[in-house]
């Protein structure tokens, strides 16, 4: 339990920031899914739209804090590598 008022605004904030972060941090993961499904299925052309839909929403997720921005180029780089070499 809060003990002062600015505590308690801050534990308000906090609440509201894990929301958000968490609807934000899904939709990432979501887009990310849709790469992984296309290069399982082996669609070469899915994958590539998946990868180019999914990358704005990593880089959004670094400039709101929600990631890293190491992380997001690490699976940026990751995917790719994998969407390129189905392509080839």
């Amino acid at each position: 339990m809060a003990n002062t008022r600015q505590s308690a605004k801050r534990a308000r904030q906090n609440d509201a920031r894990f929301e958000i972060n968490k609807a934000r941090r899904s939709r990432i993961r979501t887009y990310l899914r849709a790469v992984e499904d296309a290069l399982a299925k082996g669609d070469a052309e899915a994958s590539k739209a998946a990868l180019i839909a999914a990358e704005p929403e990593l880089m959004r997720g670094v400039t709101k804090g929600v990631l890293h921005k190491n992380t997001a180029a690490r699976k940026m780089s990751r995917l790719s590598s994998r969407v390129k070499a189905l392509n080839a």
